[in-house]
């Protein structure tokens, strides 16, 4: 599959059903997350690939009341760093820079291997540590939530969301974020 093509089909849907997942998937992710370039090639990202459906439940627990569809997926992926591990250069730190870059590459291998990667900010930070053992001076920056695309919509989804799944949101025109040599 192409680059470009790759990043046209990635959509952060909500209409998952669960898949298989094994050790390959999870180094096979990891790998391509591995490959994002950092500053100095530090690799400030953490992840937890939380498949153990004990767990998973707990973890669950942890979700807003708005992101109930994840209950679906049977992988879920927690993303963490913390400033130290990466460059800290005149005011400017890399960490959440450098993690979010390999966040991308492993958001494009899934849409590849034909997954679906939805990355969610809405969990409560507090317990997700406490129930992953994540140490408290990391940050928890997001979970990924990962899934097959479902035949149907979920049912359980608001308005808002079934619309969402069914035509990619509007994306801002180029000229709102694009600037020709100078700003403005």
């Amino acid at each position: 599959m192409e680059v470009k093509r790759i990043i046209q089909e990635r959509r952060s849907l909500r209409s998952l059903e669960p898949f298989e997942v094994t050790q390959e998937l999870i180094y096979d992710l990891a790998e391509s997350a591995s490959l994002a370039p950092s500053c100095f090639n530090n690799q400030p990202w953490r992840f937890i690939f939380t498949y153990d459906q004990n767990i998973l439940k707990e973890l669950y627990t942890a979700l807003t009341p708005r992101n109930n569809w994840a209950y679906k997926s049977p992988l879920i992926v927690t993303v963490f760093t913390k400033d130290e591990l990466d460059c800290q250069i005149k005011g400017r730190n890399y960490a959440l820079l450098d993690t979010g870059m390999a966040v991308g590459f492993m958001l494009l291998r899934a849409t590849e291997l034909g997954l679906i990667a939805h990355p969610i900010a809405g969990y409560d930070e507090e317990k997700e540590k406490k129930i992953l053992n994540i140490p408290e001076d990391m940050t928890a920056i997001l979970l990924i939530v990962f899934g097959k695309q479902a035949k149907e919509i979920n049912p359980n989804l608001s308005e808002e969301q079934k619309e969402r799944e069914l035509k990619r949101p509007e994306r801002l025109p180029i000229k709102d974020f694009v600037y020709f040599n100078k700003y403005r």
